[in-house]
Order: structure tokens, then sequence, then C-alpha cells
């Protein structure tokens, strides 16, 4: 008979990039999650993952079972969740705040998924472009912070979302758009679209340009994305962008997009909580929640581990 650990042990090692790995997600030794898995092949009477690659590969057998896990855990999540509001009604306050101007569309259907599993929490949303969210969550003003710029306050921790690649948007017609990669005195002719916040946020800057001591011809910021892409498909400038927030437009061909450095630049996408609130039920939900959405949403993100 296959249970439910059996099932969480497979997601784990997807997960993951090792055994050990693995073992430490699930609460157990190596050894145990080795008999464990040894234990469930038995039962199955076949063999589930290759174990001698990095990361480990599943077999058709194991991606069957891996697939069932995909199906079913979340359905015991919701179930467990029901369960526990209908033993004490669970109810709070999620305020949350987001830096990051391309999240709504992974965020809007984790706040949607996460309303059917907690309506007696209260949820508010805010943009955290016009005022500093991460001192106003460690006052206690916000919940959780989206953001790629942790900062390190007493009493907050940073949880990772995902990871990304910056990519530079380029007019299909372009000149960088022939290169493999693009070097930072590339930039140095051009027109630099950006969102409206502060130099020190951007990756381009203090991950590429900043450090090689160039600056762009120009900056000209825009609130949207979409508006952002007209501007560069009408080769009126450029702009770097998340690899996820420019899939849309690259599939469509609106434009072209090069790594920035021949080794690339990524980040990591955090939700920023108050110690004193990781452990409550509901934010826990709304975390795991965030990471599936975001992983079966977005294009050429990593998994957080």
């Amino acid at each position: 008979m296959i249970e439910l650990r059996h099932l969480r042990t497979l997601i784990a090692l997807r997960d993951c990039t090792s055994m050990a790995e693995a073992a430490e997600r699930v609460n157990l030794t190596q050894s145990a999650l080795s008999h464990q898995l040894k234990d469930l092949e038995n039962r199955t009477g076949t063999l589930l993952v290759i174990r001698k690659t990095r990361p480990l590969r599943f077999t058709t057998a194991g991606q069957r079972l891996l697939n069932l896990a995909s199906d079913i855990l979340p359905m015991v999540r919701s179930a467990e969740l029901d369960l526990e509001r209908l033993a004490g009604g669970e109810a709070g306050r999620l305020h949350l705040a987001i830096e990051c101007h391309s999240c709504y569309q992974w965020l809007m259907p984790t706040i949607d998924e996460f309303r059917n599993h907690w309506p007696d929490v209260e949820l508010d949303l805010a943009s955290g472009f016009n005022f500093a969210p991460l001192p106003a969550l460690q006052r206690g003003d916000l919940d959780l912070v989206v953001t790629s710029d942790p900062e390190e306050l007493v009493g907050v921790s940073y949880i990772p979302l995902f990871r990304y690649e910056s990519l530079l948007a380029v007019a299909n017609q372009h000149p960088l758009a022939a290169r493999n990669h693009i070097e930072p005195e590339d930039l140095s002719k051009e027109i630099l679209i950006s969102y409206p916040v502060e130099r020190h946020r951007l990756d381009i800057f203090t991950r590429f340009l900043d450090p090689a001591g160039v600056e762009p011809l120009a900056v000209r910021t825009s609130e949207l994305t979409v508006m952002m892409m007209q501007l560069v498909a009408s080769g009126r400038g450029v702009s770097a962008l998340p690899n996820w927030a420019l899939a849309e437009y690259l599939e469509k061909g609106y434009v072209s997009a090069r790594p920035l450095g021949r080794d690339g630049v990524t980040g990591t996408l955090f939700a920023a909580v108050r110690e004193d609130q990781l452990d409550t039920p509901y934010m826990q939900d709304f975390l795991l929640t965030a990471k599936d959405i975001s992983a079966d949403t977005l294009s050429g993100i990593e998994r957080a581990r």
C-alpha cells in the first residue's frame, strides 16, 4: 500500500539535488529515507529512482507516482486546512506589499487560491513602490513583503520563492540581438528603460553596469511592463527584466533578449515575513501556494530550495 509519507518523500526527491537534502526536507536521516524508498520500490515491485544521477532522475514508474503525489498532496493539504478551520477557526491578518512591478502574473492567482483556503483571514495588498515596505514590515504595519532586495532586519526572515535570470530585451532589428551575450560597454550608447525605482534596487546597475563603471546613455522609466516592451520593440531603448516577465513577449516574437554577461545575472525573489508570524498555518500555506503557483505559471524560473 502506498502511504502519504511515500508521496511526500517523492516530492522531496524531485525538489532536492541529493538524497541528503531530500532527507533533511522530510526530517529523516539519509539512511531512513533510503530504507523508505526501498520499501516503496518493494511494494510496487519496480525501480522508481535512478540513484547515481545528480539531480536524481525518476524512472517511468517513479514519474507516474510523482504525478500522483502532485495531484494528491495538495488535496490532502486543503482537507487538513479545512479541518483546522473547523476545529479552531483560524483567523488573522495578511497585509502584503510588493516591490516587483511584474509580480501580478503569479501573485494574483496565489491570492485567489489563498482566499479560498482562508476566507476568515483579512487580506490586503499594497504596492511598495512609493514607500519603504521592509521597515513597515518590521514595525508590524505589514505582514509579508515580496522583494528581491533583502535587508538585514531584526525579527525578519526571508523565504526564497524562486530563482530567475535577468535578460536584456532589445528590438528584433537591434544590432545587440545578434550577440550571444551583452557586455556592460554595449549599454553606454543605449537608452535604458526601467521601472521607476531607486537605482540601488535594480540588478542591471548594481550587478552589471556599476561594477564595470559604465553608464547608459540615458534612463527612461515606465510603470508598466507592456509599455516598456512597446518602447523596446519600436527601437526607443533597451530594458533589463526577469526572464519570466519577458517570456510572453519573446514567445510572440515582439522583442529579442540576451543574457547579461557571459555568465548571466541571476536573482532570487523572496517573501519577507516577521519571525513571529512565520509558523502560523495561514502564512505557511500562503508561502507554499506562492511557490507552487509560480512554478506552474512562470517560464524559466528555478524552484527555490
